[in-house]
């Protein structure tokens, strides 16, 4: 059966859905997204996601077209349209059509706000139990990494490079430190057992699933260490994980040739997965 996409406050077959060649986010990649996770039926994180969202498009000047009520709704109705019970729901809104110019269009112009859902078995992860390898590579993006932009052939770049190196991701480096991974957050557990994470900034994505697991760190007696990284303290790591909604907690075991701990996924990001999974699956809306 077709997914059911949204598109501009219409409900359309996936064949049937389109958006304008003239839209900017096609023509400049002038347009934001975001990514929610169900579980059950349920949205995990959502009031993250919809919070992270209005900040990217008061960033970039978006008008959302929905109020929070209603934003809230087409996500559920798209669960429920399409019988979701694990995956995400990706929702991407653009500047919206205008005749192709470097200058905005007038601020009255409708923007494009379009959602699909894509279904996935988002607990059995097999990279969980067995960990990722990541290659280290120069970070060539944009300035504004702080915004979640659809601007993603560089991150798309760096995954296939890091695939032809023989390693699942890449971990993004810049002037000697780690900023975040293709799409995720990166993490390290330092020799002394504090878990470091770059401090958020413009250098990368304030992401929602970093934030939880820093918060439950916080609770379960972990010392957190928001702060900038080296190459060689990511490679000497006791342990090495990455955050997002796609994957929640995934154990990093090597970077490049150096084997992180004893090359197996550490006790410290399995348990910060579990309660992420425990907690967050119990809150979902």
């Amino acid at each position: 059966m077709d997914r059911i996409i949204y598109v501009n406050g219409e409900w359309l077959p996936e064949p049937q859905a389109k958006v304008s060649v003239l839209d900017r986010g096609f023509l400049m990649a002038d347009a934001i997204y975001e990514v929610t996770c169900v579980l059950d039926g349920k949205l995990v994180e959502y009031d993250g996601h919809a919070a992270r969202l209005q900040r990217s498009a008061r960033e970039l000047g978006i008008r959302v077209p929905l109020d929070d009520a209603g934003l809230l709704a087409v996500h559920r109705e798209i669960v429920a349209r399409n019988g979701l019970d694990q995956g995400m729901i990706y929702l991407q809104l653009t500047r919206g059509v205008a005749d192709r110019d470097f200058a905005y269009p007038p601020q009255d112009t409708p923007p494009t706000l379009v959602l699909f859902t894509q279904a996935k078995n988002v607990l059995e992860n097999r990279a969980a139990e067995t960990g990722i390898s990541v290659a280290l590579l120069p970070d060539l993006r944009w300035g504004r990494r702080d915004i979640k932009t659809v601007q993603l052939l560089y991150p798309s770049m760096a995954k296939m490079e890091a695939k032809a190196r023989g390693a699942e991701d890449a971990w993004l480096v810049e002037d000697g430190h780690v900023t975040e991974a293709s799409a995720a957050s990166a993490h390290i557990v330092s020799a002394e057992g504090a878990l470091v994470t770059r401090d958020l900034s413009h250098a990368l994505l304030p992401g929602i699933t970093r934030a939880s697991v820093l918060d439950l760190a916080g609770r379960h007696g972990i010392r957190v260490e928001e702060r900038a990284f080296t190459l060689d303290e990511a490679k000497a790591a006791r342990e090495a994980f990455i955050t997002s909604a796609t994957n929640f907690v995934v154990p990093v075991t090597r970077i490049d040739a150096a084997r992180i701990g004893d090359g197996t996924p550490g006790p410290l990001t399995r348990e910060l997965r579990r309660l992420y999974v425990e907690t967050r699956r119990a809150a979902a809306i």
